[in-house]
């Protein structure tokens, strides 16, 4: 059996009433983390009690956790969840130096990935002039190209961001929605103009709209321009067909950037085959452009988020089974 073990961790260089958070939700946080630890904090005193392998890995887990506060400011649950299966795993770099270094600080929040993945594809934004990023709904694909686009503009790297969607009918026509053909295409754009609003502050969104600084519009706007010195997000890229993709990624300018983000799992085309998923196959190897995967363990919304995810992977993944006669 393993021997119990104490051990206590000084919870200095922050703010200890942010750090712990209302109710002290961080010890319950790590509890559901380590449920075989005891945690009890007094003053700046974290003390740790229980199984000694349990102990030690939580407490590094901890020391991680407190060291990601310290460089960017309060931590969530998240954060404790994705430092302890970087523990858990043991190889690569440090938990803070993968969650601590912030894109953005929004009105005195810290805009950085939350998980391992995260950072690898913000890492292959900054190497790379074309970033597929590829996953479910959930792990930041778009929210984190946002905040580079919007960091590269506040560096001068660009002078505008362009945001895109193809106006793809899911389940309603176009046709049927009231008002004029901007008002129709508008709610396809709205999760583009919140995100760039949560980025930037919010009475110099209108003025870089209206001189044309971001642009925000459908994918078909796309044709027959070259965009140069522009970050550029194609959101929602399932819904491309290959034709699409191919005249999106063909208007690359001197001086670009683009970043094409979406979740092959929730493709709304009717009929023709998604170009998210054909380009796949097309481009993957070709130098200067990557392919971001992520999965249900970069999701940073409600944790139910990522078991719905997964069944449905496993739902689908058997279905494919029984259409393709597989035992």
């Amino acid at each position: 059996m393993d021997p119990e073990l104490q051990r206590t961790v000084l919870l200095t260089g922050v703010d200890l009433a942010a750090f712990l958070g209302h109710r002290d939700r961080l010890i319950a946080d790590l509890e559901a983390q380590h449920p075989d630890v005891q945690f009890h904090v007094r003053d700046e005193v974290l003390s740790l009690r229980g199984p000694a392998d349990e102990v030690r890995q939580a407490e590094e887990v901890v020391n991680e956790v407190l060291e990601v506060a310290r460089r960017s400011g309060a931590v969530s649950g998240q954060d404790v969840r994705e430092v302890t299966r970087m523990v858990q795993r043991g190889d690569g770099p440090t938990a803070a130096q993968v969650l601590s270094e912030p894109i953005l600080t929004v009105r005195g929040n810290a805009v950085r990935p939350q998980t391992a993945g995260q950072r690898s594809y913000v890492d292959a934004i900054d190497r790379n002039t074309i970033v597929f990023g590829i996953g479910p709904a959930g792990t930041g694909k778009t929210y984190l190209a946002m905040a580079k686009a919007v960091q590269a503009l506040q560096r001068r790297e660009v002078a505008k961001i362009i945001l895109t969607r193809p106006a793809v009918e899911a389940g309603e026509r176009l046709g049927y929605l009231p008002g004029s053909l901007e008002d129709k295409i508008d709610p396809y754009l709205r999760p583009l103009f919140d995100a760039v609003g949560s980025m930037m502050d919010p009475d110099l969104v209108p003025r870089l709209l209206a001189n044309g600084t971001i642009e925000v519009a459908p994918l078909a706007y796309m044709r027959g321009r070259t965009l140069n010195e522009s970050f550029v997000i194609l959101d929602e890229a399932q819904n491309t067909t290959p034709e699409q993709m191919k005249m999106f990624l063909t208007r690359l300018g001197y001086g670009s950037k683009m970043v094409v983000t979406g979740d092959i799992t929730q493709v709304d085309l009717p009929i023709a085959a998604s170009g998210l998923r054909v380009v796949n196959r097309i481009l993957r190897g070709v130098e200067d452009v990557h392919f971001a995967e992520l999965t249900a363990d970069d999701i940073v919304r409600h944790s139910l988020v990522g078991r719905i995810v997964d069944a449905y992977s496993v739902y689908e993944e058997s279905r494919q089974q029984r259409k393709d006669g597989a035992p």
